[in-house]
């Protein structure tokens, strides 16, 4: 799933790729999706993209957006992104394929669920997108101490970690996947309340955010990902599917359950919930 360093790596290797390239045709709707989802008429894509040459492409949270003419182009969390050159064979089943000049492919294929939306950024009203849009990304200057601290002010004590970092769109991009080494790492554990953290834990859980999302990115994502090459990312994961083993600190088995709508990992010596 696409979270802030993937949005940030793929976003890179569009515009090193396929920014300037002319779109000679759109193709939409190719193999059938319940869960993947267009913007208006998905059959107009073509006519609106095609003869525009790709302009910059941008990672928002878990979004990344190409410019083209007017429009923008924004592919969604859930939806897989590839690119094929002219003479590789393309898979059978995909959702959207964007075809350049040079015979080229820009495939997006859905899994569970996708999003594929070609709007007028300034008449898309989607709340993700806004908040993609609207709030600072970790790394930036906008995204300081003072402002993460802010995040926090108006929530109940009661609610955990996990649900302050990776739901309601607080940070955008910021999910389930990345959440799991930031929690680590800053030796929280996913269920802790934020009542019971101090002044330093709230430091030390900001420093983690920026750190280890700058690492993931530099790496080319994470090894559970894929680029825009089907490449794994060179970021390891220390707590995910890939790895659920033992603790990379302690040696202690790492945990695993559901919490808040995904699973969860973690390890009880280094993140204590009390």
């Amino acid at each position: 799933m696409i979270e802030i360093p993937e949005s940030l790596v793929l976003a890179e290797q569009l515009n090193k790729i396929i920014r300037g390239r002319q779109i000679a045709f759109v193709e939409t709707e190719h193999t059938e999706h319940k869960f993947a989802w267009y913007a208006g008429d998905s059959q107009e894509y073509d006519k609106k993209m095609s003869g525009h040459v790709v302009g910059n492409c941008t990672g928002i949270g878990s979004m990344v957006e190409m410019e083209i003419g007017d429009y923008s182009f924004v592919v969604g969390d859930g939806t897989n992104l590839r690119y094929y050159g002219a003479d590789e064979k393309l898979p059978e089943r995909y959702q959207t394929r964007i075809a350049f000049d040079d015979g080229s492919s820009l495939i997006c294929t859905v899994q569970m669920y996708g999003a594929m939306f070609l709007i007028l950024p300034k008449e898309f009203e989607n709340p993700y997108y806004l908040a993609a849009k609207e709030k600072p990304m970790p790394g930036t200057a906008a995204f300081d101490y003072p402002y993460f601290c802010s995040l926090a002010q108006d929530l109940s004590g009661k609610v955990s970690a996990k649900a302050f970092l990776a739901t309601q769109q607080r940070i955008p991009g910021l999910g389930n996947g990345v959440l799991q080494d930031i929690l680590l790492e800053s030796g929280i554990h996913p269920k802790r309340k934020l009542e019971t953290l101090h002044e330093e834990d709230y430091k030390r859980l900001y420093e983690t955010v920026v750190r280890l999302l700058k690492e993931m990115q530099d790496a080319g994502g994470r090894d559970t990902e894929k680029d825009l090459f089907g490449k794994a990312g060179g970021y390891e994961t220390k707590l995910s599917r890939k790895n659920i083993g033992y603790c990379p600190h302690c040696g202690s088995p790492v945990q695993k359950t559901a919490y808040l709508g995904g699973n969860v990992y973690f390890c009880p010596a280094c993140q204590p919930l009390t």
